[in-house]
């Protein structure tokens, strides 16, 4: 884990590119230098294998499998939109990629149809599922990033993933898929390699926005909206997977927001993942699997923490699996914040059929409504909490609780704050008694691209008072 990453500026080859549209230079006034790696890269169109740099405020396109080959690395640096012409446009990646956005000049990667049609894909208001633009297959999409075994760094830093997905196809299906399978927005796959993601959008996608299969990781402060029509998670990780998923806003997902399985033999390391402070909304509701609508997921020899998160409106609650089981001597979990806008909801705080065991330290209190606990805690055993329906509201400064309508709509952040108002209960509630595991500092050298990891705070949610928290 402690092998560091360095990037040597190579001589651009075996790159093709040819002009699809003449584009002027948006270059924005930035005030730090922007970091290059390589040559730049000049026309507009990607295409082939390609390295180097795209340059700050210019726009390129791609419409197919676009390859960053082992040893090479591709950069985008500040305020780049790389749009596509085909829903079969995907990043290959085999070396590195890097997404340097920033606050005021954040990078773009979406079909050009979403880029000029924004409005037609991103609705402000409600909208039934089955008929949502955002939800639907089209000519808006592209093809995700997807990874080899020898990646050894994505790293990705305010910047809007919108629309990633699709199927794999039969001509050239990435690494680790077969023909009809989903694409994830982010496949990784390589155990002794680094995947920052921070500071970030994820809006629409066939299926989960990250897909782990063994590296270290940081997944911090990103902003995720409409996952998957019925069948995705959020974050998603599996055996030799080991990091920090802190402060996202993880809202209307088809399955879980966050995941960790010991699943597979991808390295030699026992999956280990840090959850806190993410703020999850009505997750789990167009899933196909009704057991699958947790916010957080430990399952299958997976361990880790997770305390300081607020939990509105979703399908089920914190999920430790008991069959095949999550490491659950290893699995430390409190602190967090549950409310409900039915029956139906406050019954699954703890799901009866897994082995959450109540934290004493959760609002709502179990000690509150949990029949003889803590003496009598068993799997499988049932509960009834009718007087928690509606109650512990977390106090958002902009959100409509309890919710008016079909849950299934509440799947968008648009005008919507889900700060902590000043009066909110949830403000100084949580635990900072742990430490984020920063699995990834030891193996990123340059300072350009190491992560920016925000301790534990104790106002839970992404959006703590002092505004270290989520950025958007």
């Amino acid at each position: 884990m402690k092998k560091s990453i360095h990037f040597i500026a190579l001589a651009l080859v075996s790159l093709t590119v040819y002009s699809c549209k003449k584009t002027k230079d948006e270059t924005p006034n930035i005030s730090q230098p922007e970091v290059q790696v390589g040559q730049t890269i000049t026309g507009d169109t990607l295409k082939g294998s390609v390295k180097g740099t795209m340059v700050a405020g210019k726009t390129y396109y791609f419409y197919d499998q676009v390859t960053v080959n082992e040893g090479d690395t591709l950069l985008m640096q500040s305020g780049v939109k790389l749009l596509s012409l085909n829903p079969a446009a995907q990043l290959y990646v085999k070396g590195a990629f890097i997404s340097l956005g920033t606050k005021d000049h954040p990078n773009w990667i979406t079909g050009i149809d979403a880029d000029r049609n924004p409005g037609k894909y991103k609705l402000s208001g409600l909208q039934d599922p089955n008929t949502d633009p955002g939800l639907m297959p089209t000519g808006k999409m592209w093809a995700g990033i997807q990874c080899e075994k020898t990646a050894n760094l994505v790293d990705i830093k305010w910047t809007h993933l919108d629309f990633a997905g699709g199927t794999a196809s039969a001509a050239n299906p990435p690494a680790g898929y077969k023909t009809g399978d989903d694409l994830f927005v982010i496949k990784f796959q390589n155990a002794k390699g680094y995947l920052i993601l921070e500071d970030s959008w994820i809006y629409g996608s066939t299926t989960d926005a990250v897909r782990m299969n063994g590296g270290m990781f940081s997944i911090m402060r990103n902003t995720v909206e409409k996952l998957a029509y019925n069948d995705g998670d959020g974050f998603n990780v599996k055996n030799s997977s080991v990091g920090d998923m802190a402060y996202n806003l993880i809202v209307g997902t088809a399955k879980g927001g966050t995941k960790a399985s010991n699943k597979g033999t991808y390295g030699s390391v026992q999956t280990n993942v840090n959850m806190y402070n993410n703020t999850y909304i009505t997750g789990g509701w167009r899933s196909v699997d009704p057991d699958r609508g947790a916010n957080v997921n430990f399952e299958e020899g997976a361990k880790g923490k997770a305390y300081n998160n607020i939990f509105v409106n979703c399908r089920t609650g914190l999920r430790i699996l008991e069959n095949p089981a999550a490491d659950t001597n290893n699995c430390f979990y409190g602190y967090n914040w549950s409310y409900g806008d039915s029956l139906s909801i406050v019954n699954q705080f703890y799901p009866p059929t897994h082995a959450t065991h109540p934290s004493p330290n959760d609002i709502p209190s179990p000690s509150s409504f949990y029949p003889g606990y803590p003496n009598s805690f068993a799997l499988g055993q049932v509960y009834s909490a009718p007087a928690l329906v509606g109650k512990n509201n977390p106090q958002f400064v902009n959100f409509p609780l309890p919710v008016t309508g079909t849950l299934t709509l509440y799947n968008f952040v648009g005008n919507y704050d889900f700060h902590l108002a000043s009066n909110s209960p949830a403000l100084g509630k949580g635990y900072t008694g742990f430490s984020a595991i920063d699995a990834t500092s030891a193996g990123v050298s340059r300072a350009e691209f190491k992560a920016t990891v925000t301790a534990p705070s104790a106002d839970l949610g992404a959006y703590p008072a002092n505004g270290s928290g989520n950025q958007h």
